[in-house]
């Protein structure tokens, strides 16, 4: 089978497409996927140069991110049959194979069954943002009907998801955009006030919005000054969920401290990198749950880019560029 392999930490030179043994199955609770797309996310550029989880496991197979069709299954499956089309985040760590290829393996219990109303390139692109959207919003900040929350990025792969998921959980959105057309598409997607953070103070027009109060939930998917100046955006008592690392001091601690702030992180790959079954079932759990919202028609995913395989150096260029819009995808045909 063809394949995108990363041979070392570097750049986007080190993927290399490469034809490699179909992998086998490894348990008889193994499913063989032959693969139509994989979703490209920000991770797998960070994961190329700096192969955080497994780095003695390189040459690895990046990828996250897959749909496609169960091609063999094991004999104590019973959740798949072949012919079924499926969706997952599953390997591209360097502890499984990724998806950067055109099979698979993964074990049923982190498999879900596609959404019928999307094409397999937009379907690989919901697992990992879905995934982390739910955990931040759902499970970590507990958002409730009624309340308010502010999300940067909002025209970014997670930003997307977590506007509709926001709306979808019957809060009242804010976002913050870099320019008019970005600020339209989270305006169709249900926000109701839009800030522009080139040309506008989002702390002071959140405060502004929310009647001097700060908004309930702030979600940081920008990091760095970003998520300092959000400490100042979320009300007293509220919630500031980041999914990346952020630059915190004692200065910034005692300032969350003083207004009772709860600082939430949500990274969803930890189950996976320290092989915690029962957390990876319960986020196939939420995949289940994004199948119906899409089924349902309240859901829907923008992808950008829909690349060939071999265009994957492209695609990480892409997002290396940053102020993405959506998702980028690969084709395996």
């Amino acid at each position: 089978m063809k394949a995108i392999v990363a041979t070392a930490a570097g750049s986007v030179d080190v993927m290399q497409l490469r034809d490699i043994p179909k992998p086998e199955l490894p348990s008889p609770h193994h499913l063989r996927v032959k693969l139509a797309a994989a979703g490209v996310n920000p991770v797998d550029t960070k994961l190329r140069t700096k192969p955080a989880y497994h780095p003695d496991k390189l040459p690895a197979i990046l990828g996250c991110d897959g749909a496609g069709v169960v091609e063999s299954i094991g004999s104590a499956v019973t959740r798949f049959k072949v012919g079924d089309a499926v969706f997952f985040c599953n390997g591209g760590l360097g502890d499984e194979p990724g998806n950067y290829a055109e099979y698979t393996t993964l074990h049923e219990d982190f498999c879900a069954a596609k959404p019928t109303k999307l094409s397999m390139q937009e379907t690989a692109a919901l697992p990992l943002v879905f995934i982390t959207a739910w955990e931040s919003l759902v499970e970590r900040a507990n958002l409730q009907a009624g309340q308010t929350i502010l999300i940067h990025a909002a025209a970014g792969g997670v930003g997307q998801i977590a506007v509709q998921l926001a709306r979808h959980l019957g809060a009242r959105v804010a976002v913050t955009v870099s320019d008019d057309h970005k600020a339209n598409i989270a305006s169709q997607l249900g926000a109701e006030k839009i800030i522009n953070y080139r040309s506008q103070d989002f702390v002071q027009e959140t405060l502004a919005w929310t009647g001097g109060k700060g908004a309930d939930v702030v979600y940081d998917t920008v990091g760095g000054d970003t998520f300092l100046k959000s400490l100042d955006a979320t009300r007293i008592g509220g919630k500031l969920v980041s999914i990346l690392s952020t630059p915190l001091d004692g200065i910034q601690v005692q300032k969350a401290r003083l207004r009772n702030l709860s600082l939430c992180y949500d990274l969803m790959l930890t189950p996976q990198a320290l092989g915690m079954h029962d957390e990876r079932m319960r986020q196939r759990k939420i995949l289940e749950q994004v199948a119906v919202m899409v089924d349902a028609g309240e859901l829907k995913v923008h992808v950008s880019h829909s690349l060939p395989l071999e265009q994957v150096a492209e695609a990480h260029r892409l997002i290396e560029v940053g102020g993405m819009v959506g998702k980028i995808v690969l084709l395996m045909e």
